[in-house]
């Protein structure tokens, strides 16, 4: 089998990167091709079947001329007309099947998700696919009233989960924040305004007036990093909050495996890989209540440091017991390759 993933491709490491990537290396190891196009601003150099087009004109010569038999397309927040355009393009590719994830869990309760219907140009665009992974529910039934056959649709959750690597060294920055403070709390995400960043540092006041030696490691890269850095300057407990900046997958699943608690504050969400993989891992989870977070999760409302700080003493007076796994993490992945099976079938 031969598939080609289009996408966002780390650096940074957010959740749909780590999905693709995941997506990718199941395939290899199992012997199948699986080349990578990344659809972000970043640049790299060509290497091991990851491409990086300069121009949307070098991206389509790209599609023309790499064998496949799948492309999979992976989208996250809106349907923009540039997406849509490139779905279609995909779609006149002769003798390949067209898969689309759409990871954005909040696009169906939006403005532009709630006007959803076949007469759009994103059904029209739809319904050409070959195959719509939805990444939850909500998503499967909004395919729906685009006018996407059912059949055609599958609900998988966007993620693999692997055991940390507990052999693997940490970073010397981040072994010894990690040794000065306890408990730590870790949060993981993109350095946006919808991940209420702001909110977890104001929060740390009432927290340290518990736990004095408490920390909070901020993982992540986003437009946010500067105003964040000088909000953290400006508060008197600034050593016992590091922003440490993007972060490769194998240490976050390392640094999530050595922290107490995983934060998950946001204004707009999906289901987040963050969340799905500490539960796996065994570290408690305070997160904004979406609507769709998974069972074990302590809900919180939106915008509340009173809350969030009641909700980390709450689960640090708690007793703490680390469950062993359920699978070998890979259901969801299988998921996907079982879809590309049926599809080519």
């Amino acid at each position: 089998m031969r598939v080609l993933q289009l996408g966002p491709y780390p650096p940074p490491h957010g959740g749909v990167q780590t999905n693709l990537v995941a997506i990718r290396e199941y395939l290899r190891r199992r012997g199948h091709s699986c080349d990578a196009i990344n659809l972000t601003r970043h640049r790299g150099q060509d290497a091991g079947g990851v491409h990086y087009p300069s121009s949307a004109i070098s991206l389509m010569r790209l599609l023309w001329e790499l064998p496949a038999d799948i492309v999979h397309l992976h989208f996250g927040g809106d349907l923009t007309p540039r997406l849509l355009g490139l779905a279609l393009f995909c779609t006149i590719l002769p003798g390949r099947k067209t898969v689309l994830t759409f990871h954005s869990g909040g696009y169906p309760g939006s403005a532009a998700g709630r006007s959803a219907a076949p007469g759009t140009l994103r059904g029209f665009v739809l319904r050409r696919l070959d195959g719509l992974i939805g990444v939850n529910e909500e998503i499967a039934a909004l395919f729906a009233k685009f006018g996407v056959n059912r059949k055609r649709t599958r609900t998988i959750l966007p993620f693999a989960v692997q055991p940390p690597d507990r052999s693997l060294p940490l970073p010397e920055r981040l072994a010894s924040f990690l040794s000065a403070h306890s408990p730590a709390l870790l949060t993981v995400g993109l350095l946006e305004p919808e991940y209420d960043l702001p909110m977890q540092i104001d929060a740390m006041a009432g927290i340290l007036a518990r736990y004095p030696r408490a920390g909070l490691l901020i993982v992540g890269a986003g437009s946010l990093e500067g105003a964040l850095r000088l909000k953290i300057e400006s508060v008197t407990y600034r050593d016992h909050i590091l922003l440490y900046g993007d972060m490769p997958h194998a240490v976050t699943l390392r640094a999530t495996l050595e922290s107490d608690v995983v934060l998950r504050t946001t204004l707009y969400d999906g289901d987040s890989v963050s969340v799905r993989e500490a539960l796996y891992i065994g570290t408690p989870v305070i997160a904004t209540d979406n609507g769709m977070r998974p069972e074990g999760v302590h809900l919180i409302p939106p915008s509340d440091p009173g809350r969030l700080r009641d909700a980390v003493c709450d689960v640090l007076t708690g007793k703490r017991v680390r469950r062993a796994p359920g699978g070998d993490g890979w259901e969801n992945i299988r998921a996907v390759v079982q879809f590309y099976e049926e599809l080519l079938a």
